[in-house]
């Protein structure tokens, strides 16, 4: 499974259309409880439940790994975990990843400046309130001293999507080769 983790609007969702457009990975579409964007569908972008089935599924050992961001659920159903998977979780779930799984996961974390998150934000049409709060927040989490575990970093400045997306292909593909030859 390929895991990726950073803060808002550093490319991840995109990189993972990409990943799953053109390399073959399969969208892992994971479970939250924050309130669907104009542009979202349920089931296709996220699966979009209240806080009382998220509880409830948490009460059942559904997930493999949950976390809370911005006030709202995150979580991944143990069911949906497969090595075609392409995976984003913020830190907490990264880390609670590395966990359960170890190296049967590979683990990217993208960095990108807050001035050019900010702009990939306000270009998507997020609100700049919610903007700003975001920017506090990944300021706070979403750095690599709070992963457990990183195998790769990549810097989303300075490539195009498509790019970027070929070169974590690459490394996952090499990364995958390397772990069967043990």
């Amino acid at each position: 499974m390929l895991i990726m983790t950073g803060a808002s609007a550093s490319g991840k969702t995109e990189i993972a259309k990409i990943l799953i457009q053109k390399h073959g990975f399969q969208k892992m579409i994971t479970y939250t409880t924050r309130p669907m964007r104009d542009n979202e569908k349920n089931g296709l972008d996220y699966h979009f439940i209240t806080i009382e089935d998220f509880i409830e599924k948490t009460k059942q050992n559904f997930f493999i790994e949950t976390t809370v961001y911005n006030n709202h659920y995150y979580g991944t159903a143990f069911q949906d975990a497969a090595t075609d998977k392409v995976l984003i979780v913020d830190t907490f779930g990264a880390n609670e990843l590395f966990e359960r799984l170890g190296t049967k996961a590979v683990f990217f974390y993208l960095e990108s400046k807050a001035e050019i998150r900010k702009e990939r934000m306000i270009m998507r049409g997020d609100r700049l309130g919610d903007i700003k709060k975001r920017l506090e927040n990944d300021a706070i989490f979403f750095q690599q001293k709070n992963m457990v575990h990183i195998d790769y970093i990549i810097d989303t400045n300075t490539a195009g999507l498509d790019e970027l997306a070929s070169k974590i292909n690459l490394i996952y593909q090499s990364h995958q080769k390397k772990q069967g030859s043990l």
